[in-house]
């Protein structure tokens, strides 16, 4: 045997490496399993990567309209993409060495290749196959390798990877997925987005904002299927307003590819059809659990949908073989598996741990205007039959929002009528992205309407509308 662990992660992502060190922390002898690159999709292809570029959009769009700032721009503003791109691919690489640094630090082993589980107790690794998103990193040295290792406990934190549509397969060329939407060789005068949730729409923010013609294809009713309606609606409005072409109750029924790029056959739900042409298109229709190849369905691990099925601590069905993150199902966000992760292995060494509350899981999409949101929305609330208050303060009457030219935009909150609870919070606007936690701290804290009322917000501030929105729900609001 190669090595005897009491912690073996399969997967270095965002929910892997957070496991491994909060299980060295607690005295664990532990091991990650990597394949490609540490720090995972979100790391590498994902969550830091567009941050970087959408940053790069915003600036360009600032040196778009100097005017507004009282300030003047001499010469012509362009997009280097090439530049934009390297920069991006420049922060990933620093913090992809930044998760190397502290696996080591925290002395964590790293085995380099593909996992297989035999049998519970046990993981085989084998030399890693060929990746299908391009890696960046040359195989890690000092790192361990194929071999078969043994583990009390077996974490599977594999993630997942773009969901693709028979017939509408990416070739990397005309169709791309996230990964190549990522590192553009040039600036696509024309693209098709297919998908409208945060992925979709992040990149279609940063095209149009670019300067691409873009068109967005939706299934169902509303953009940003997941988020208050009413929140979605105001964005949609932004977008248009931004020359964003946007189609939703419309499915994209087959794509042509031609030496212009493609042409896609539209239908609408009322079976009208056309056809949208386009230099590219990228696929946005949602991701799928990564858990193929890994013998966990001849140990009966039960799944629900392409993920593993947990109990909220992580655990499967079958003793010692836990699951965090992407793979452990929705929401598939980093920020839920690196906590999925910490309650995963307190568990396991025996401390009292809380399961995941999904309701208390904000959600982030950093297009322009940025969107962010946690627990219910207004029609899942009232779905629930739960007698609710509704507080709206929009941005126009923030005096900070004035003055960093972001008068567009909207705080909202739900609360039940009867207990004073809040259910859940909804904004759209400049660095709503930074604001949510407010709440999302109000939320776990189980802070009452009252209590938020009487705490003071620094002025001026962007928080103050979180103030106000209450404030509003209440019949109490001050600025408007």
């Amino acid at each position: 045997m190669a090595g005897t662990y009491d912690v073996i992660i399969i997967g270095g992502g965002p929910g892997g490496y957070v496991a491994a060190i909060r299980a060295a922390q607690l005295g664990l002898k532990t091991a990650v399993v990597e394949r490609e690159h540490l720090g995972g999709i979100c790391l590498n292809w994902g969550c830091i990567p567009t941050k970087a570029l959408l940053r790069s959009a915003e600036i360009y769009h600032y040196m778009q309209h100097p005017a507004d700032y009282g300030l003047k721009l001499n010469g012509t503003v362009s997009v280097d993409a090439a530049a934009v791109v390297k920069r991006s691919r420049g922060v990933s690489a620093q913090l992809n060495g930044g998760v190397a640094f502290l696996l080591k630090k925290n002395k964590v082993d790293v085995i380099w290749g593909e996992a297989f589980i035999p049998k519970v107790g046990e993981v085989k690794v084998t030399a890693p196959k060929k990746a299908a998103v391009q890696p960046q990193n040359p195989v890690p040295k000092g790192v361990l390798g194929e071999g078969t290792y043994q583990a009390k406990n077996i974490i599977v934190a594999t993630g997942a990877r773009p969901r693709v549509i028979p017939g509408i397969e990416p070739d990397g060329k005309s169709i791309w997925t996230y990964f190549e939407a990522m590192v553009p060789p040039a600036m696509p005068k024309s693209l098709i987005v297919m998908g409208s949730g945060a992925i979709g729409i992040e990149f279609a923010s940063f095209y149009r904002t670019m300067g691409s013609e873009v068109t967005v294809i939706e299934l169902m009713p509303q953009i940003l299927p997941v988020e208050d309606a009413e929140i979605a609606a105001l964005a949609r409005k932004r977008f248009a307003k931004q020359g964003m072409k946007i189609l939703t109750g419309a499915k994209v029924t087959k794509v042509e590819k031609n030496a212009n790029g493609v042409i896609a056959h539209i239908e609408d739900e009322k079976g009208n059809t056309q056809q949208i042409a386009a230099e590219k298109l990228i696929s946005a229709v949602g991701v799928v659990g990564n858990t193929e190849n890994l013998g966990l369905e001849a140990l009966g691990v039960k799944m629900d949908r392409g993920t593993i099925q947990t109990d909220g601590r992580g655990a499967t069905n079958i003793k010692g073989i836990y699951a965090i993150g992407d793979v452990a199902g929705a929401p598939m966000l980093a920020h839920k598996a690196e906590h999925e992760g910490v309650i995963c292995v307190e568990t396991i060494k025996g401390l009292h741990t809380h399961p995941m509350d999904k309701g208390m899981i904000p959600g982030c999409t950093y297009c322009h205007p940025q969107i962010a949101s946690v627990g219910l929305t207004e029609a899942k609330a009232k779905e629930k039959g739960i007698d609710i208050r509704v507080g709206r303060f929009p941005f126009m009457g923030n005096g900070k929002a004035i003055a960093l030219g972001e008068p567009d935009g909207l705080v909202k909150t739900i609360f039940d009528k009867k207990t004073g609870k809040l259910l859940g919070a909804h904004m759209i606007g400049a660095e709503v992205t930074e604001l949510i936690q407010g709440y999302v701290v109000a939320m776990n804290l189980e802070t009452t309407e009252e209590e938020l009322m009487h705490t003071v917000f620094p002025h001026p501030t962007l928080s103050e509308m979180l103030h106000e929105s209450v404030l509003d729900a209440y019949g109490r609001v001050i600025h408007t």
